[in-house]
């Protein structure tokens, strides 16, 4: 099951990356081996918190726009505090970085935390 999602994510299929994230955010059995048995080429990673309202999401659309500009592709994952209602992620930061949904360079997903730190 891995082995097939590795190999579509590595030739660039974003479907495949979105059901692995989401079999990954529900602990499926064999993640970790799969992952320690496949070389990831080393990227960046910038991460980006603190307090609402203090411009995340501004910063991340204007770090998407640089990037895109420069000829890249990004990935952005949002950690988003859980809705104490279903569980699921609050999906704020998406909302206002609406302009990058549609662009084949740009892949945002949101994660809930669920409660976890």
């Amino acid at each position: 099951m891995w082995d097939k999602w590795i190999e579509q994510i590595q030739q660039g299929d974003t479907r495949a990356l979105a059901r692995a994230i989401s079999m990954a955010e529900n602990e499926a059995s064999g993640l970790m081996e799969a992952l320690a048995a496949v070389s990831i080429p080393s990227k960046p990673v910038i991460g980006i918190t603190g307090p609402p309202g203090a411009g995340k999401s501004t910063l991340t659309d204007a770090l998407i726009s640089a990037l895109i500009a420069d000829g890249k592709s990004v990935a952005v994952l949002c950690v988003d505090p859980s809705s104490p209602f279903h569980q699921g992620a609050v999906l704020g930061d998406r909302i206002r970085m609406s302009e990058w949904y549609t662009h084949p360079n740009v892949y945002i997903r949101s994660l809930a935390t669920r409660g976890a730190l």
